[in-house]
């Protein structure tokens, strides 16, 4: 879960509401990343902005966007692994890299353009989970 304050909610509403509730519309307009958070840029892809701006500013913790790309299993895959003492293979997940360091190392530009769009997905799943909980608690 991505922490966020009353005022980015009231501007990511904004954001919504003026592309209408389709939030196909919704996009990653620039991204930075430093070693403590991930910022990224969003804009409508209806309506491009000449600067960063007049974005929409998000700022994600590093640590939980780690934890994004961990519950999504993009620093992983699916493989075969021999057991150490009984010889036999079995299907597990492995770990590519610890998340940070896959996406800073070992991620094409696909995958990392992926991983920010999980951080978008789950900040507006979030967003709306969240505000209809509230509406049944009024109910």
């Amino acid at each position: 879960m991505i922490r966020i304050n009353q005022k980015l909610k009231d501007k990511l509403w904004w954001l919504v509401i003026s592309v209408d509730y389709d939030y196909s519309r919704i996009c990653i307009a620039d991204h930075d990343m430093n070693g403590e958070t991930l910022t990224l840029w969003l804009e409508d892809k209806q309506d491009f902005k000449n600067s960063l701006d007049d974005c929409l500013q998000l700022e994600i913790p590093a640590k939980q966007f780690a934890k994004i790309i961990k519950e999504d299993n993009l620093n992983s895959f699916i493989g075969s692994k021999m057991h150490p003492s009984k010889k036999y293979v079995y299907r597990a997940r492995i770990e590519i890299n610890e998340a940070l360091a896959w996406y800073n190392n070992d991620a094409t530009i696909a995958e990392q353009g992926w991983a920010r769009e999980a951080v978008l997905k789950q900040l507006l799943t979030q967003l709306i989970e969240t505000e209809a909980h509230g509406i049944e608690e009024w109910i």
